[in-house]
């Protein structure tokens, strides 16, 4: 189950399900809210998901060019060493700051 907390202006999605395509619907209406709020600053806290499956990359790769678009971001925080070797070998990585944790992840839109 996914979930979305704010920690000031930026939103912060965190989950314990794989990012695959069973979990995309529930993913995809949290990510579309945040979107809607004007320009989003999103963190995808990866520390609990144990896995990102093809539909999940792409769900990623639209949603940094809907943030970037609206002048925005998306930070990627916290991903074990598998979800890291799939974003970094599939490129996505290149494509997202990825932060240790979701609190570094926040503070990067402070600076």
């Amino acid at each position: 189950m996914f979930k979305c907390a704010k920690q000031g202006v930026v939103n912060v999605i965190s989950g314990d399900d794989p990012l695959n395509a069973d979990s995309l619907s529930d993913v995809t209406r949290l990510l579309d809210e945040c979107i809607a709020e004007g320009q989003p600053r999103i963190v995808i806290d990866l520390q609990s998901i144990p896995l990102i499956d093809s539909a999940g990359l792409e769900l990623l790769l639209d949603v940094y060019d809907q943030c970037a678009r609206r002048g925005g971001a998306l930070c990627l925080a916290g991903p074990n060493d598998l979800c890291h070797d799939i974003l970094r070998i599939t490129g996505v990585a290149e494509r997202s700051e990825i932060y240790e944790d979701a609190l570094s992840a926040v503070g990067s839109f402070i600076q």
